[in-house]
């Protein structure tokens, strides 16, 4: 009883990470993948979650072994490494912001209705973000993001089931367009960017760890924080698939293209629901997919701030005023990302693969920062990584840095 109540003092920070995984790289990069290129690209949504993981299990294993922040551990290798990923964190946080906002403004529009553009809905959701985060804290989203996968989860494999059960005939004539091409390897490095998430997120699954910590006032194992996450990520698995055989089986040969405009490609997403399971789930799947996307608006918009707090006490050295910093962190995050948005506001597609590909090209810098902390001379030698895990994670690094490789070398050489 004991072990599984410590196991349940621990759940949260893995639902939270699947929370921020699923949006932006389920909602939207699985579904076009399934939609433009049917089940090709199967292999490499696996091979991108499973390449992946290590650099994210090594973030709770980390902090429940040392009792800190995967953000120290970067400290321990040099003082050089916060400010590189201080520097990493600005390049991409009002991309990954923007992209993720910009789409649930575009469910909202879909939702609520009415003639707000999609800049005024990015500007009312972020002030709702901030004020929710104002009243409840790390307390809001750990209760929020529960409901939200559990019912994403269920109307999702719901759509999907009865999918399965139609049949939908290519158009006469169709041929399905070539992965090995500029724009087919273009798209496959901005669907594995954030598949199933930006390398990023593995801080701020620390930082959660840490709060659900003080929350509970239950100090997880190195076990037990390893299992949340993966609750998550294996959900978060299972969700991607699904996104983007619904994208297959109901777009793939249709003649339909998914839209580049905001507004336009949320209406398409709901109409993929509505389509298999009937017109009378339209607005229990709209709410759905933004309280889905509003979770993953919400726990960004918590998260950089946190890291910019952190990060940046630790390049000063000294303690600072950290409700202060932080609220002074999300407003200059929340206005970057509106001026983002409103460079953006016809190309939410556009806006999305550029984020998804800052993403992926930052990953092997990120990748080898976690790897060299769970690996390090501190590191206790008892927790650290299984030789399994290891073998993975330098797969891992040759398969991110191989595919950044030729992505660079195909796109400007």
């Amino acid at each position: 009883m004991g072990k599984y109540s410590g196991f349940l003092k621990t759940l949260g920070p893995g639902l939270l990470w699947a929370g921020a995984a699923i949006g932006v790289s389920h909602l939207v990069q699985s579904t076009r993948a399934g939609s433009i290129y049917g089940f090709s690209l199967v292999l490499i949504v696996l091979f991108a979650n499973l390449f992946k993981y290590p650099f994210f299990e090594f973030a709770p294993r980390y902090t429940a072994a040392m009792g800190e922040s995967l953000l120290h551990g970067y400290r321990r290798l040099g003082q050089w490494a916060i400010y590189l990923f201080f520097a990493l964190t600005v390049l991409t946080m009002f991309t990954i912001q923007g992209a993720v906002t910009m789409v649930t403004a575009a469910l909202a529009t879909q939702l609520f209705g009415g003639t707000l553009s999609l800049l005024h809905w990015a500007s009312i959701l972020l002030v709702l973000c901030g004020a929710l985060l104002a009243i409840g804290k790390y307390a809001v989203l750990d209760r929020m993001i529960k409901v939200v996968i559990i019912a994403l989860a269920i109307s999702t494999f719901a759509a999907l089931g009865f999918a399965l059960a139609g049949d939908t005939p290519p158009v006469e004539g169709f041929q399905a367009p070539t992965l090995w091409s500029s724009g087919g390897l273009a798209f496959m490095v901005a669907l594995m960017g954030w598949m199933p998430s930006a390398i990023d997120i593995s801080v701020w699954s620390s930082l959660w760890t840490l709060e659900r910590q003080k929350q509970t006032g239950h100090r997880p194992t190195v076990k037990q924080a390893v299992w949340d996450l993966n609750i998550g990520y294996i959900g978060t698995v299972l969700i991607a698939m699904a996104f983007l055989s619904l994208g297959a089986l109901v777009f793939f040969g249709s003649g339909q293209e998914l839209s580049q405009k905001g507004t336009q490609f949320a209406a398409q997403v709901i109409e993929i629901y509505t389509a298999s399971l009937g017109e009378w789930s339209r607005w229990f799947i709209a709410t759905a997919a933004f309280c889905t996307m509003f979770s993953t608006t919400i726990t960004c918009l918590d998260a950089f701030p946190r890291v910019l707090t952190q990060t940046t006490q630790l390049m000063a050295k000294r303690d600072l005023p950290k409700g202060r910093t932080y609220w002074i962190s999300l407003i200059f995050v929340a206005s970057g990302t509106l001026v983002l948005i409103n460079m953006f506001t016809s190309r939410m597609t556009a806006m999305v693969d550029l984020a998804t590909t800052l993403s992926f090209l930052t990953a092997p810098i990120l990748a080898t920062l976690n790897y060299r902390c769970v690996t390090g001379p501190w590191f206790p030698q008892e927790h650290q990584p299984p030789k399994w895990l290891k073998l993975l994670s330098l797969a891992g690094m040759i398969f991110l840095v191989g595919f950044s490789l030729v992505f660079i070398y195909w796109r400007f050489l």
